[in-house]
Parts: structure tokens; sequence; C-alpha cells
């Protein structure tokens, strides 16, 4: 039984419960089938921890107490992308797009202040700009085939580096410190959060990241052969 902190490896497709729309999928083959394949995605099983927000609220809650296997779930518009919110719709005069020399029109995606938005309106100089999640206000249901439960350390640190898009060369871990190789220096603020974090998640003792010599990028007008790094996965 799935219970929270496990890490599980499954595959899911995702629709909307109105009209069945498939919106996401880890399978090719649905991908292909509803239109929505992507040549430069890689579809295959994701690994996750169950409670630690890396699916939607409504699936991830719903993970505890399931067993292994296939499952369907239906989640409510304001546990998976939220409800629409009158707050989000935003009123922009039209002279601040035409500034950047744009031409907004309904079903235009706009990205103002790093916030991405839908046009819905262009009125007597005045455009009205939706910044809700495209998919907020939706009731959804997720088929879900859950694999197995992942208790290797190695696939759990790797697992959430890749959730949050971190590259690494390898990971290696011996007597319950784990050293994570990385090709370029991350500030230490970041660095030290995601290391807190993976020990909390995988509860090794020790987790550092260190720069992998071999693959590191070597300084501007230094030539120098790089030394060799350590023992990675």
């Amino acid at each position: 039984m799935i219970k929270k902190g496990d890490f599980i490896e499954l595959d899911y497709t995702a629709k909307l419960k109105d009209d069945k729309l498939v919106f996401d999928t880890t399978l090719e083959d649905v991908a292909k089938a509803s239109g929505n394949f992507n040549k430069k995605f890689k579809y295959s099983p994701v690994i996750i921890c169950v409670g630690e927000h890396h699916l939607i609220p409504g699936l991830d809650s719903s993970l505890e107490g399931k067993e292994a296997g296939s499952h369907t779930i239906e989640i409510l518009a304001e546990n998976g992308f939220g409800k629409k919110r009158a707050d989000l719709l935003k009123l922009i005069p039209l002279r601040l797009f035409q500034k950047d020399e744009v031409q907004p029109y309904p079903g235009l995606e706009v990205n103002i202040d790093g916030q991405l938005g839908l046009v819905k309106s262009v009125s007597g100089g005045r455009v009205i700009v939706d910044f809700n999640h495209p998919l907020s206000g939706k009731d959804l249901v997720y088929d879900i085939d859950i694999k197995r439960v992942v208790s290797d350390p190695i696939e759990q640190v790797r697992a959430v580096l890749e959730l949050i898009h971190l590259p690494h060369t390898g990971i290696d871990i011996l007597d319950g410190k784990a050293t994570v190789f990385i090709k370029e220096k991350i500030p230490d603020e970041i660095i030290t959060g995601i290391a807190e974090d993976l020990k909390r998640m995988t509860g090794l003792k020790e987790l550092v990241f260190a720069l992998d010599k071999k693959e590191a990028k070597e300084p501007m007008k230094d030539h120098s052969k790089p030394k060799e790094g350590g023992k990675k996965e």
C-alpha cells in the first residue's frame, strides 16, 4: 500500500472530465492517438515522491492508500489547476502592446512581466488578458498505472533531479552519504536547499554536490587539462 513519502514509478494519462480530451500523458501510443505527440518529449514512466507536490494536489493526495496497478482518479478543479480567479483577469492598455510592436487579438498568448496569459478581448484601446492557468476551472480525470515502489536511493535522487531539471553527470552513494556530480557550479543558496530536500525525502545522512572535473567547462583563457573526477554511476 502506497504511503506518504514513498517514491513510486507510474504512467498516467490526464483528460478533461467533460469531453475526455487528453492534455498530458507519459504513454507514446496515447499521445499519438490523441494528436498530442511531441517528438522532442521522452515518453516513459515518471518517478515521484508521494506528498512532495511533484503532481497536482488532487492526484498527489489520492495516491496514498493505493496498491500497485491501474486506477482511475477524478479530480475537482480546485484540487487540480485551481478555480478561475476573477482577479487574474487584467485590463491592460493597448498602447503597452503597441509600444513593443505587438498587435493583440483574442487567443494570443502573451508574456507580461514573466506571467503567461491569454488575450480574451480587445476593445476601445483596452485589452483583457486572462492570467489563469489554461486548465483552471476544469474537472479532470487521470488514468494511472502504478508500476512499483522505488527504494534505490540513486534512483530516488536521480528522479528528483530530473523533476527539477538539474543536469548531473553521476551519483555516488556510500554508507548513506551521496555525492552528485555536476558540470557547472551552482550558487550555494540554491544547492543547499536542494540538498536538504533530497536528504529529507531519501533518508540519506549526507548529500553534497561536486564539480565533475572531467566534464566541467574550462574557465576562459585557461587551457590546462582538467583533472580526473571521482567515481560516478
